[in-house]
Parts: structure tokens; sequence; C-alpha cells
């Protein structure tokens, strides 16, 4: 009896917030109305905004792609015969005992381990393959231009653009602080520019908008247009050998 009157309060306090709804002009069916539809909505229209043919951007988090030079172990848990270190050539490929050339260029470690994985399965019984990089190309970003110190810098922590322009010495006073650009490399063959107001940021302390870096990010500080002007010209001469004033001309 106590569950039956309590399950009329409940249904009796619904209907009475229905009717509050409504007649403040609430579509009540509206708003208990799952959002599933509006989601498709998005992403068919997501969807079709995008560009055919539009770059595929990287992923977030990429991982490590092999490149020349670089230097890893592989070891076999129960093969230990085959462990080896291995540098990968000029030309991307590795050479591996018992089967020869592999070509491991852009491959990322995983890739590489069930690569070898199946090589070495077809004379080895589920062999336990692990892949351990020891040197290969440090995470890095470049700057350029009108800095202090222009050159390749490791990029060993969570960095900033304007901390990045303090690690390469800062600016020159030709720089141009309101436009520099940093380019991304989004996918394989494309490069994002962004032109970064410095100077606003700077003087409003506003660091709110400063990017974080990617590895493989540049820096590019340009010229200002007054530092353009050399600070000495030559001095036209008549035949006479007469200075004449330059401004004359």
């Amino acid at each position: 009896m106590n569950t039956y009157m309590q399950t009329t309060r409940h249904a009796g306090l619904v209907k009475g917030v229905l009717l509050i709804l409504s007649l403040l002009g609430v579509d009540c069916r509206a708003q208990l109305q799952p959002t599933t539809s509006a989601l498709q909505t998005n992403a068919t229209k997501r969807q079709t905004d995008s560009p055919e043919g539009s770059p595929e951007f990287q992923a977030r988090n990429p991982r490590y792609q092999l490149r020349p030079d670089d230097t890893f172990d592989v070891v076999f848990e129960f093969s230990p015969e085959f462990n080896q270190t291995v540098t990968v050539q000029p030309d991307g490929f590795i050479t591996m005992r018992g089967i020869g050339e592999v070509h491991v260029q852009d491959m990322t470690v995983p890739q590489l381990t069930n690569t070898l994985r199946e090589a070495y399965g077809k004379f080895l019984h589920e062999p336990a393959v692990q892949v351990v990089l020891r040197d290969f190309e440090k995470p890095y970003f470049v700057a350029q231009g009108k800095v202090a110190r222009p050159g390749k810098y490791d990029l060993r922590a969570d960095t900033t653009v304007t901390q990045a322009i303090a690690l390469a010495g800062g600016f020159l006073d030709s720089a141009k602080h309101s436009q520099v650009v940093l380019y991304r490399r989004v996918s394989e063959n494309l490069v994002e520019a962004s032109v970064l107001d410095v100077k606003k940021m700077l003087n409003d302390r506003n660091l709110g908008e400063d990017p974080h870096l990617h590895p493989g990010d540049m820096i590019f500080v340009p010229q200002n247009r007054i530092s353009r002007i050399e600070r000495f010209l030559p001095i036209p001469k008549t035949s006479a050998g007469v200075l004449m004033n330059p401004a004359t001309f």
C-alpha cells in the first residue's frame, strides 16, 4: 500500500511540473527528447563542412617514427642468439640476423615490433620480440630570424613560444614582435603557419594565447621596417669629385 501511494504521489508531482511548464510555454516533449539526433546532425555537419581531399592532421600524441641514424636494441626473450643492436642506415634499411634487410624508416616501435615478429615467425615459434630505442632524434624546435641565438634547441619540457624565444636569447632590436610566425607540420606534405602578436601579449601581460610548442615547430621572427633602412648610405659624387646631398635625388 505504501509503494502504491508513493507511486501515485510521484506521478501527481510529475503531472504538476509538466502543467506548470506548459503554462510557461515550454515544449516539454522537446526538452525530454534524447540528444542523439542533435549529435548525429552535428557530426554530419562537420563531415559536410570538411572539404574533400583535406589533409589528415597528425594525432594529438603521435608516436615517434624511426629515422636514419637511430639506434635500437632488438631483444628475443627465448632466442637470445638473435639479439642485436641495429642502426638505421641513411636509406632507411636495417640488416637483421636471419632475415636480412628490412625497411624501417617512418615506422613506430610497435609497427617495427610486429614486422619483426612476423618475419621471425616464419622459422621461430611465436617469437617474443622487444625493440628498445637507444639513440634517437630528441624532440626539438627551431628559432630563426631576429633572435639573439638562432638555431635548433632541444624541447625538453612543456615550452611556449615566448619561452622558446627567451631560450634563443630574446628579440633583437630589429625584430618585429607583432608578427612572429609559428610553422607547424600538420601532415606529411603540409605545414601550417600562424602569425602571433607577441608584442601585444607581453604588453597586456596576458599569455593565455601563448601557444605550446610541438616537436619540430619552427619560430621565425621577421625584421621590422625601420631596421631595413641602412644606417650609412653611400653619397654619389659628381665628375668633379664634389660631394652631393643624397636628399636631393
